[in-house]
């Protein structure tokens, strides 16, 4: 089974907010956090997709995730390619 640890982000004003996760099935995932069904961080937003990366095992892509989610440089790095 393959994971994904993904980046989607929302703009409010001025601000853009990221958010970091991991899942098996990516579009569900993306359909739930913009439904308000996903976590609760991500509820009332409209939330698009930045980035995603492939993984063959649930450990690894939890370390990746892990990774990324302290990895604000990066982070920023790819909000700005969205949000000019």
């Amino acid at each position: 089974m393959n994971y994904f640890v993904y980046l989607i982000i929302t703009k409010n004003k001025q601000k853009i907010t990221s958010y970091v996760g991991y899942t098996n099935n990516l579009n569900e995932r993306l359909k739930k956090h913009n439904t308000s069904k996903g976590a609760k961080f991500t509820r009332g937003r409209k939330w698009i997709l930045a980035y995603s990366k492939k993984y063959v095992s649930k450990t690894i892509a939890l370390k990746e995730e892990y990774k990324l989610k302290k990895n604000f440089k990066l982070r920023n790095k790819i909000k700005s390619y969205i949000y000019k």
